[in-house]
């Protein structure tokens, strides 16, 4: 067994979420310069892995010294693909670890049986787990919500905490409440009651530094953090966290003694201005037309949207950004 890498991490650990169609290498690159402790992939199908692995092979491939701790997410839901899977994402993508998806809500992952449908299923959730822990050296972490219909994340960790895994994010929304519904942050700190030895994230609806600090603060045996749609446009969000929790005074104190900017509803620290968040916007550009050419170029169109949103008179620069067909048409845009 190698070491495991968690336990080398300070608390509380910041980690990048994984998202479909969003953490790809160049994001994990960006947000591990600013701050992520841990940056996870898109989810991977074990069965496209265990039929016709090259394309999932090239869709997790990574930078190892510029993505930081990095983990493969898989989903699906036969035990004898996470098997295989398990074997050629060790051997092949050599990741520093390995995260089983039981929490994804989304229909198509859904009505497939997977993601989130099998919190219910306390043997199938065991055999998973199991044929992968069994088929790997990495630390084995897993992602689940905060319950489906009858079944709670705690009886899916009372279910299983008896295997070795390493780590677990919560997304602290049930199923049935999707990415809008409330989030419950106290089941949380439950879970880590029930499991003290391993390490627990809380994840769902963090979409500020302030709302991140509150939360540490408010539910302190909490491991840390995982961040997915707080990082839409805002990659540094990981730093900000950082900063104010270093402080260690109340956020009213850390907003003015760091001139923070408000830019609308959203705090701007004078670090990440205008100019600052343009550099930020190019250099993205240019890592995802580096990996993926063309198709980096259509991509990076949500992000620079994301980039620009809530400053004065954005709209017209985003129209044009959107339309942007190269790094050098995005450089001229943003002069």
């Amino acid at each position: 067994m190698q070491q495991n890498f968690w336990s080398k991490l300070k608390k509380p650990i910041l980690a990048l979420a994984p998202m479909a169609g969003i953490t790809d290498s160049a994001f994990r690159q960006i947000c591990h310069e600013y701050g992520a402790d841990v940056t996870y992939s898109e989810m991977s199908s074990v069965s496209a892995l265990f039929f016709k692995p090259q394309k999932t092979l090239e869709l997790v491939a990574f930078s190892r010294k510029r993505e930081g701790f990095y983990v493969v997410q898989l989903f699906g839901k036969d035990p004898k693909h996470f098997a295989k899977a398990a074997q050629i994402i060790t051997k092949e993508i050599k990741p520093d670890g390995i995260d089983i998806n039981f929490g994804c809500p989304a229909k198509k992952v859904f009505g497939h049986g997977s993601g989130c449908a099998l919190m219910p299923q306390k043997e199938l959730a065991r055999e998973i787990i199991s044929a992968v822990c069994e088929n790997t050296d990495l630390p084995v972490s897993i992602k689940i919500r905060a319950g489906l219909r009858d079944t709670t994340a705690i009886h899916f960790i009372e279910n299983i905490n008896d295997l070795p895994f390493s780590a677990v994010m919560v997304h602290g929304r049930t199923y049935e409440g999707s990415f809008h519904g409330e989030v419950n942050f106290e089941i949380v700190e439950k879970i880590k009651e029930i499991i003290p030895d391993k390490i627990v994230l809380a994840n769902g609806g963090i979409n500020t530094p302030e709302q991140a600090v509150e939360i540490l603060k408010k539910h302190p045996a909490i491991d840390g953090l995982g961040i997915a749609r707080g990082t839409w446009g805002r990659p540094w969000i990981f730093d900000e966290i950082k900063e104010l929790l270093s402080v260690g005074t109340d956020l009213v104190s850390v907003q003015k003694n760091t001139s923070e900017k408000r830019t609308n509803t959203r705090f701007v620290p004078t670090k990440y201005d205008f100019k600052f968040i343009k550099k930020i916007a190019i250099q993205h550009a240019k890592l995802l037309y580096k990996s993926k050419g063309d198709l980096g170029m259509f991509e990076i169109r949500k992000h620079l949207a994301w980039y620009f949103k809530g400053f004065p008179n954005a709209s017209a620069l985003r129209q044009q950004l959107v339309q942007a067909k190269s790094v050098a048409e995005i450089k001229n845009i943003l002069k």
